[in-house]
C-alpha cells in the first residue's frame, strides 16, 4: 500500500471527535444568572443539538429556547431539557425562522430566567 492509499484509507475510517455536530451552525454555551452551562450547541435547519459536551449545574424547569442579540424569544420553547449532560435535540417550533435569531438559551420558565446562552455563527 502507498502513502496516498493509506492516507485516504485512514482518513476514511477516522473517528470524529464525540462533539462533532452535523454541517450547522455553531456556538458555545456560557452560564448565566450565576449558572454554569457550558458545551456546544447547533442549529441545522429546524433543529437545534446541544452536542456530547454540553452540561448544565443544578437548575429547576430547564427548557430550550432561542434568542437574539441577547433577549431570549418564549416563541421559541421547544420543551424540556432532556438531560443535563451530554447530547440532545430539539425541533424548533412551526413558523420559526431559525434564521432570525443568533442564539440558544436554556431558560428556566419557573424563575424567568436564563441559564445558558450559545451565540451561533
Amino acid at each position: 500500500m502507498d502513502r496516498r492509499t493509506f492516507l485516504a484509507a485512514t482518513l476514511a475510517t477516522a473517528a470524529l471527535p464525540a462533539f462533532a455536530g452535523g454541517h450547522g451552525r455553531l456556538g458555545n454555551f456560557s452560564g448565566v444568572s450565576d449558572h454554569t452551562t457550558v458545551g456546544t450547541a447547533e442549529i441545522v435547519g429546524r433543529q437545534v443539538n446541544l452536542l456530547d459536551d454540553f452540561q448544565l449545574d443544578r437548575a429547576p424547569d430547564p427548557k430550550v429556547a432561542l434568542g437574539k442579540d441577547g433577549v431570549y424569544d418564549p416563541d421559541t420553547l421547544m420543551g424540556e431539557l432532556q438531560k443535563r449532560r451530554g447530547a440532545s435535540s430539539y425541533t424548533v417550533p412551526e413558523g420559526i425562522n431559525t434564521d432570525d435569531y443568533n442564539e440558544v438559551w436554556i431558560w428556566c420558565e419557573r424563575f424567568n430566567v436564563g441559564l445558558g446562552v450559545a451565540p451561533i455563527t
